[in-house]
């Protein structure tokens, strides 16, 4: 039986710790969204700056790098299972840099997803190339796919235009790599940014839907699904990241916190302005549909 190593009292968020390849194996359930930034394998002695500093990009066992065939193993394993826990209307994010999102492409295609887009996120403030041989590093992609090739998936168009000042939302995104007070409960070395996922989440989800993330670090996922309405399952191997999730969670608990942190995200702000229905709806009997564990 699996237990959950934290679960809020709404039960709107809910961490497993351990192997998602092992745990996505012992449950069954169906989410609407999977949101997964899996392991780039770049942790190989190389050098950034970040603040300012030169630091070492090292950021743990789980990446460090891999020869092709066993990152193709690594990405159609975790893929598969993935697959398996979505909905038949149901959609994937995945984001990644040149050193896995090509063989992450490859796998979905092996799969049976569909490729829907690949999102450019253009990072506006990323950090200096400091070896001055290459043009600086400023881009992610995030590969949307859904799970099958004939059945329709779930897309706000409409509030994605309005978001767009009521035109139509291209591939390239400009977002900020993460703020000060996104690190307030402690800092994950490849945190994504609030603002990016949650544009990824009202795009692909509606409210009181789950949404899953097998690597979930610091649960940048889960707090952006509960900012907005959303309920969340994410899943890491290590304590320390889930940790900080935990943290993350319990501090929007105070809802003038929550707030705070709607009003710094400028999709969800202008949500907000817009006074858009953010309560929780019953989509195919969501609401009551809860984890079975």
């Amino acid at each position: 039986m699996i237990k959950p190593y934290y679960r809020s009292l709404n039960r709107d968020f809910t961490l497993l710790h351990g192997d998602c390849f092992q745990l996505l194996r012992e449950f069954d359930f169906k989410f609407s969204c999977i949101f997964a930034d899996p392991p780039y394998f770049l942790s190989n002695g190389g050098i950034s700056v970040q603040s300012g500093k030169v630091v070492s990009v090292d950021k743990g066992v789980w990446d460090k790098g891999k020869s092709p065939l066993e990152m193709m193993e690594f990405n159609m394993e975790w893929l598969g299972l993935c697959r398996d826990k979505l909905k038949d209307n149901g959609t994937i994010w995945i984001s990644g840099t040149y050193h896995n999102i090509f063989s992450v492409a490859n796998c979905l295609t092996e799969l049976g997803y569909k490729i829907l887009n690949v999102i450019t996120w253009v990072k506006t403030n990323p950090p200096p190339n400091i070896s001055c041989r290459y043009f600086t590093y400023s881009t992610e992609f995030i590969i949307w796919a859904r799970k099958s090739i004939k059945t329709p998936h779930y897309f706000n168009y409409e509030l994605m235009k309005r978001l767009n000042d009521d035109k139509q939302m291209t591939d390239v995104w400009r977002l900020p790599a993460i703020a000060t007070w996104e690190k307030s409960c402690g800092k994950h070395p490849t945190q994504k940014p609030i603002a990016l996922l949650s544009r990824i989440i009202m795009a692909s989800t509606q409210s009181g839907e789950w949404v899953l993330d097998p690597f979930c670090g610091s649960s940048t996922t889960g707090i952006a699904a509960n900012l907005l309405g959303r309920r969340f399952l994410g899943i890491d191997q290590e304590q320390d990241f889930l940790d900080i999730s935990l943290r993350r969670r319990e501090e929007i608990n105070k809802t003038s916190i929550a707030d705070e942190y709607r009003s710094k995200v400028k999709d969800i702000k202008a949500l907000f302005n817009q006074q858009y229905n953010l309560e929780f709806c019953d989509n195919d009997n969501d609401i009551y549909h809860d984890l079975p564990f």
